[in-house]
């Protein structure tokens, strides 16, 4: 299937994005769209896109255009998302798709009303490493998953403003926890509870967040994230019969190794350009006319919207409302 792409944003992740691109069949980057029209047709050359354009409804209008990757800062995700859909454009929204729960409801309502195409690039889902993570826990090699323990972060540079800028929904949750607290959703589901404390900014956004979740199972997750040190980067699922441990970074799962019955034994999956796997799913979806992914549901993406927002709220984050 053929798919021309118009990307919203040009920062690092649409690069990342725009490179993996490269490597999937029939995708193709045919327009960019930035604030800045300069911005624009730069990228667009960097990436061999054929135009730049500075305003999303003028992009949407493109012929070429079959579907839509919004790489804007978290904040302003919702505005060109919610204009691709109501355009009955297909969208891919990075992750977070939203700040706030209530913008997500917003987007997730009108996809399934207009019944076009919405998901999350939470990319890590679609991994190699994975599918494979998730073979070994499904075949009971470790028994019943009992705990799932992840930290992920870097201390980020004052100059990184979108690290610390609430405008730009700064903070080591929006940015980093979608990785800890998605492989536990994926791994256990919705949590019940949520208990979090964490220390903030001068600016009001979380420096550092440490994540308490329990399911009515008894099972539990304990997650972190920082922006001001350096964490493993790892994670290790406890099961009742062994454990598996995933190997840094966190979010690529290039490699675990299952401890079980008095061996260890460690599967590689390390994998470049990651992304593209995410970009075959999508196409995939598309060419079956898919309203939603199969893998990575809207309904996951509230779930796990709905734990951050509760941990925002516990640690006292100063937060950009998108709507109202």
């Amino acid at each position: 299937m053929s798919v021309g792409w118009g990307f919203v944003g040009t920062g690092g992740i649409a690069g990342t994005l725009a490179r993996a691109l490269e490597l999937v069949p029939g995708g193709r980057l045919v327009a960019v769209c930035s604030r800045s029209a300069a911005r624009a047709e730069a990228f667009a050359a960097e990436h061999g896109a054929e135009r730049g354009y500075d305003d999303v409804e003028r992009m949407l209008a493109d012929p070429a255009v079959d579907a839509v990757y919004v790489a804007t800062p978290h904040p302003q995700h919702h505005a060109p998302a919610r204009a691709a859909l109501l355009a009955g454009t297909p969208v891919l929204v990075e992750k977070p798709v939203t700040v706030t729960l209530a913008a997500l409801r917003d987007l997730v309502d009108t996809a399934r009303e207009r019944r076009v195409f919405c998901m999350e690039a939470w990319w890590t889902r679609f991994l190699p490493g994975t599918e494979a993570l998730l073979d070994v826990l499904g075949s009971g090699a470790v028994g019943e998953v009992r705990a799932v323990h992840a930290d992920l972060g870097f201390p980020a540079p004052p100059e990184a403003r979108r690290f610390w800028d609430p405008a730009l929904g700064g903070g080591s949750l929006l940015d980093l926890g979608p990785y800890p607290v998605g492989l536990a959703h994926l791994l256990l589901g919705a949590p019940d509870t949520v208990r979090a404390v964490g220390s903030l900014s001068p600016e009001g956004v979380d420096r550092q967040t440490s994540i308490a979740l329990g399911w009515a199972s008894g099972a539990v997750a304990s997650l972190s994230t920082t922006v001001v040190a350096q964490a493993a980067g790892r994670a290790w699922v406890e099961g009742s019969r062994g454990w598996v441990e995933v190997e840094t970074p966190v979010h690529s799962v290039p490699a675990f190794t299952v401890h079980a019955d008095g061996a260890a034994t460690r599967h590689e999956h390390a994998v470049a350009d990651g992304h593209r796997f995410m970009l075959e799913h999508v196409h995939d979806c598309l060419a079956r006319g898919a309203t939603e992914s199969p893998l990575l549901p809207l309904s996951r993406s509230l779930e796990v919207q709905a734990v951050l927002e509760e941990v925002l709220d516990q640690v006292g984050v100063a937060r950009v409302r998108e709507l109202g």
